[in-house]
Formats: C-alpha cells, structure tokens, sequence
C-alpha cells in the first residue's frame, strides 16, 4: 500500500478519534450544568468544528496530537471540582469505548468478508483511538490527565500542583522532541491492549 493510500485510509480514523473525544468532553459538561460548550456550537459530529490545524497535522505525522479544546466554564458545573474530573475523563473514556466498537466491528466482518484497505481502515480507527485516550491521560497541562490529577489532589496540592501549568507546553515539546524515551512506552501499551483486545472479542 503506498503512502497516499495509507494517508487516505489513516484520514477517518483521525477525525473519528478526534470528533468523539471532544463531543464527549461537550456533552458531559451540559450534562453537568454548563452549556458553554453547546453555546460554542461543539455538541456536533462535524470534525471540522473540532480541528486544530498543528494538532491534527501531528496526528497524522507522529500519531500523536490534539484537537481544539472543548470550552468548559467550572462556575456552572454543580460541583466543580468533582465534575471537571468526569468531564476530563469523557474523552479518553469515548475513545477507548470507540476502539472497542471498532475492534468488535472488524472481527464481525473478518467473518464475512474484509478487504485489506477495509482492515487497515479499521485497525487504524482502532489504533489511534487508543493512542489518543493514553496521551491525553497524561497528567501535564493541558491534556485531560493534568485535569483529572488536580481534581484527585487534596486542595493544598491541587493549587501547587496547578502552578506547574505555565510549564506544560515546555514539557510536551520535550515529550515530543525525546519521543525515543516516551513514545515507546505508551505505543508498547497500546500495543498490548489491541493484542489482549482482540483475544478478548474473538471469545465475545
């Protein structure tokens, strides 16, 4: 398969990964009280209303990136401290539950009939899916992992915790730029979890 194929095929999986990521954070917040999100017209499945140009095109290159984040106001949450984490969750959460769909999906057809531009599409879907719940769990500003730690801390540590922010570009660009020491170790996750992901749907 030549590279323009595999760009082609890799392009669904992407936006899919992308959309329902950000969708889930959305709905979850109004779910919560806050319409911000739904005000800003991100209650949609249009990929387009989700897409930041740098992130998306490191998506594409490294398998790793981001989307445009989903605006979310903590003064209409019920609870905000307690919300924020569920909201952050939602995410990485709606990426996992899609990888499973679409591993689930593929072993259906595999049965059937599944040409090989069908199954890269799928694994792929599967795959960045996957890749993009385990990065945003990482606990560094501003992925949905810092979110989750700073909603999991006592107050004290929250708010000292919370300082280090300024400093979360700087520590993803050095993520990016040693990938040889972190992209490994998260690749080799998920790795691990499409290969036990698959054992698992084929005794479903």
């Amino acid at each position: 398969m030549n590279s323009i194929a595999r760009f082609a095929l890799s392009a669904p999986g992407i936006l899919l990964a992308i959309t329902v990521h950000e969708v889930a954070h959305g709905w979850t917040a109004y779910a919560f009280g806050d319409p911000t999100a739904k005000r800003a017209g991100r209650l949609t499945f249009n990929p387009l209303a989700h897409l930041d140009i740098l992130g998306t095109i490191m998506l594409f290159l490294v398998h790793f990136g981001w989307a445009k984040p989903v605006p979310v106001d903590p003064y209409n949450l019920r609870n905000p401290k307690r919300d924020m984490i569920w909201i952050s969750l939602a995410g990485p959460g709606a990426n996992i539950l899609t990888a499973f769909f679409l591993t689930r999906l593929m072993r259906l057809l595999a049965g059937i009939w599944l040409p090989d531009p069908l199954l890269y599409l799928l694994y792929f879907g599967m795959h960045i899916n996957l890749i993009l719940a385990f990065f945003n769990l990482l606990p560094v500003h501003p992925l949905d992992g810092e979110k989750v730690l700073v909603g999991l801390l006592p107050p004290w540590s929250a708010y000292r915790f919370a300082q280090l922010e300024r400093y979360g570009p700087l520590i993803l660009i050095a993520v990016l730029l040693f990938d040889q020491m972190v992209f490994p170790v998260v690749r080799g996750t998920v790795g691990l979890l499409s290969s036990n992901l698959g054992r698992w749907m084929i005794s479903f």
